[in-house]
């Protein structure tokens, strides 16, 4: 697959500008916006999105990372640890890019403000957030 995204499964800047403002991808990319180290775990993701179904988080994630949008990272295998997440999601530097110059990125400090005012976290979620990422 190429890592240009204008041609990634064939679409052309316009349709991937609709493809990523898609309700739920655009949410995606927004909680991995607002996330403190902008690497957030599927199960951050899952618990950002209860209305929507934990299959459907994975699948637009997915869908997100073949237009090359977003990237899967993990954790070196002697750097996971027990209990705690070693795949992560954040933007690739061509998504980043491709936002920015569709202005897709103005929300972004805000997006960061308003996570760190949600005061009704799950434990397990807390825990996720403070869990090592990749450098």
């Amino acid at each position: 697959m190429s890592t240009d995204l204008g041609t990634a499964d064939g679409m052309e800047s316009r349709e991937l500008v609709h493809f990523v403002t898609q309700q739920t991808r655009f949410a995606l990319i927004n909680n991995i916006l607002q996330h403190p180290d902008q690497l957030p775990s599927m199960y951050e993701l899952e618990e950002l999105n209860p209305s929507v179904s934990d299959a459907t988080v994975y699948k637009h994630i997915q869908k997100l990372i073949d237009a090359g949008i977003v990237k899967e990272v993990a954790l070196d295998d002697d750097q996971r640890r027990q209990g705690y997440p070693w795949k992560f999601y954040g933007l690739t530097e061509e998504g980043r890019k491709f936002l920015e110059e569709h202005n897709l990125l103005a929300a972004e400090e805000t997006l960061q403000q308003i996570y760190d005012t949600i005061a009704d976290k799950p434990e397990k979620m807390v825990k996720y957030e403070n869990a090592p990422r990749p450098d």
